[in-house]
């Protein structure tokens, strides 16, 4: 792998270069005279850690703007399961791809995915470039008579990924509770824990999931769950939103992941009042993620962040209640830690995950806090740079085949209308 060099960044309000060699970080310097491959010229741009999308459902990048103002129970069962069943593996590969553009350009290096077509969905990840985790979905809707293939698919799929690159790696997708069966859920758990794998599921989106929980089980999602045994480190909990102190006391005893989705919970009204104060107390892990775009509408981490730091200011009442050094943390980091990856933080020893933000705009003018004009001021445009694993996607705002992926799913998108 070619080494790179990236010359007078600043990182941290310090002057530095950057030498990256075989993916990783080798050497932060004041000044550094090394041999590279390619050297880039950082000068006026600032480094930050790419960031990572905690959940999302890429390729529905192809279904952005299909179901608008519904409630989240009549959008899945009436607009979205619908759609899905006409998914074809050339669909996935390019609305996976468009995703992939669209997190390239917003500076996201690395991203967490439950979704269908799963060789597809890789495929394309791959020959983006992107860091990524993928699912294999376990979706029964309670009809036992299914559980036999996804097992079997699930092993195929774990088999298969064998022989991804070191940037892809498998994870088991439970969709919900609500939706699959506690046989499949338990297979499911067990399964991740035998090979060290995640677990991505959806945990307590609305409160009327915690309603209808509580009514057939006696119990809130995440009772129910650890009533079976399944809940663990490995688990990776979207949403995360309706839930009261003891599920927060059964995450951190547990070692559960919280994943905050602010956008897509907002637009289709599940909730804003996500105990980010009371889940960092207990010593749970919280992270970021956008949802897929046909519930948030875009992929932009940067937009993620300040409307979670406003919507938890404003319902706290609190404005110091998300300071912006932990803002970003819960959006690089935090997402490496819940992942068990060396990524969201630029130091010698992690993988080279990261951008440059150019300050020559108005929304960095004065540049008094960086933080605060990149959070608060700024958007996606003024990600320049974009190095993943080592490798330059994007310079000068410009993604290789990006004309091409979009013209392809503006012909494509049409069939699963």
């Amino acid at each position: 792998m070619p080494a790179l060099l990236i010359k007078n960044v600043i990182l941290n309000n310090e002057r530095k270069d950057i030498y990256i060699k075989d993916g990783r970080i080798e050497t932060i310097s004041g000044k550094l005279e090394l041999e590279a491959d390619r050297v880039i010229d950082g000068r006026g741009k600032y480094a930050i850690p790419g960031f990572v999308n905690m959940h999302t459902h890429a390729a529905m990048t192809l279904m952005r703007g299909i179901g608008e103002d519904i409630s989240l129970m009549d959008w899945l069962q009436n607009i979205i399961w619908p759609t899905e069943a006409k998914l074809t593996d050339e669909l996935v590969y390019w609305g996976t791809k468009l995703a992939c553009v669209e997190m390239i350009k917003s500076g996201t290096t690395c991203f967490n995915d439950q979704y269908w077509n799963l060789p597809a969905a890789v495929s394309a990840t791959e020959e983006m470039g992107l860091r990524s985790v993928h699912s294999y979905v376990i979706l029964d809707l309670m009809d036992k008579s299914k559980s036999s293939f996804l097992k079997e698919e699930c092993e195929r799929m774990y088999e298969f990924s064998k022989g991804w690159s070191s940037r892809n790696t498998f994870s088991v997708g439970v969709h919900a509770p609500y939706s699959v069966s506690p046989e499949m859920i338990q297979w499911a758990a067990g399964f991740a824990r035998k090979r060290g794998l995640p677990v991505h599921i959806h945990i307590s989106e609305t409160e009327a999931e915690n309603k209808d929980s509580i009514k057939m089980h006696g119990l809130t999602p995440t009772k129910y769950l650890d009533s079976l045994g399944v809940l663990g480190p490995e688990t990776l909990s979207a949403h995360s939103l309706w839930v009261d102190d003891e599920d927060i006391r059964i995450f951190a005893e547990r070692g559960v992941k919280a994943i905050h989705n602010i956008n897509s919970n907002l637009k289709i009204a599940s909730g804003y009042r996500f105990r980010y104060k009371e889940l960092k107390e207990a010593g749970v892990v919280v992270s970021l993620g956008t949802d897929g775009c046909a519930s948030s509408n875009n992929l932009d981490m940067l937009e993620t962040m300040k409307t979670t730091a406003l919507v938890q200011k404003a319902w706290r009442e609190d404005p110091t209640i998300m300071p912006l050094d932990e803002l970003l943390s819960l959006a690089t980091e935090n997402g490496g830690k819940s992942l068990g990856l060396p990524i969201g933080v630029i130091k010698e020893g992690y993988l080279a995950d990261f951008s440059l933000i150019d300050t020559e705009s108005v929304a960095f003018t004065p540049n008094i806090n960086f933080m605060a004009n990149l959070i608060y001021s700024a958007n996606s445009s003024c990600v320049d740079t974009v190095i993943c694993d080592g490798k330059v996607l994007m310079e000068n705002r410009m993604v290789e085949g990006e004309q091409e992926i979009i013209q392809m799913v503006n012909k494509l998108y049409k069939q699963l209308l």
